[in-house]
């Protein structure tokens, strides 16, 4: 882990305390600073203190319940949230990922592939300068500065989460190529998440709203049935 990676830091919200311990010490020992709060009220105050760079977000939290949370953590805030669900269903997983989430495990999981899906998310490139800027990129009257971390849509800032900006930006260094699911992860999450790919499309969906994208008559993101997605105009 590098020096920059030590200082990074994660917040724990996890009513379950013998897990919330479990989780803070696998975290402090591969050197991430890491904070512990027990529910959803608590973790709202301690994110606005703490300036976490990833959340460790359970759903079912007491007070305001985990998918509030994360809406919540979006007003004023840019950082990763792994969404933690007890259920194997989509249903917990998809609303969290409606919300802003960036991605999500399911209990139990082990505490080697959280660690994991936290250090390759640091290191995706971030506005502070981790990485050169690859470029910018127009879609009409869509902007995406590479660089920055920056969309403008006829002019005005678009306001993303981390995944969301991924996504699209790469989904524009690729014009008119279309990307299967599962090379959007790849590139995004990295080639060792595993999970359901259709992750992908809740993202996608949330892209769409709030670029007031039709994927029905799309401007920007397109759907190529059975294939995946590309960026640009025409058919």
């Amino acid at each position: 882990m590098t020096a920059q990676d030590a200082v990074r830091r994660v917040l724990v919200v996890e009513d379950e305390q013998l897990l919330a311990d479990l989780v803070g010490d696998y975290l402090r020992r591969e050197g991430f600073a890491v904070e512990q709060v027990g529910d959803g009220a608590a973790a709202l105050k301690r994110a606005r203190e703490f300036r976490p760079d990833v959340v460790v977000l359970d759903l079912g939290l007491p007070v305001i319940d985990g998918v509030e949370v994360c809406r919540e953590l979006r007003r004023f805030s840019d950082c990763y949230v792994i969404m933690l669900t007890a259920r194997r269903d989509e249903v917990d997983k998809l609303v969290g990922l409606a919300v802003g989430a960036d991605d999500y495990l399911t209990k139990p999981f082990s505490q080697r592939e959280l660690v994991a899906r936290v250090k390759a998310m640091l290191r995706r490139p971030r506005a502070d300068g981790d990485a050169p800027a690859p470029g910018t990129f127009a879609v009409g009257v869509l902007v995406i500065d590479a660089g920055a971390r920056e969309v403008l849509l006829d002019g005005a800032a678009v306001a993303l989460t981390p995944t969301e900006f991924d996504l699209l930006a790469t989904l524009a260094s690729k014009p008119r190529l279309v990307l299967s699911r599962r090379q959007l992860i790849e590139a995004v999450w990295g080639q060792s998440w595993v999970g359901d790919e259709r992750m992908v499309d809740v993202h996608v969906r949330n892209l769409r709203r709030k670029l007031g994208d039709d994927a029905d008559a799309p401007r920007f993101i397109r759907t190529v049935r059975g294939a995946g997605y590309r960026i640009g105009s025409g058919t």
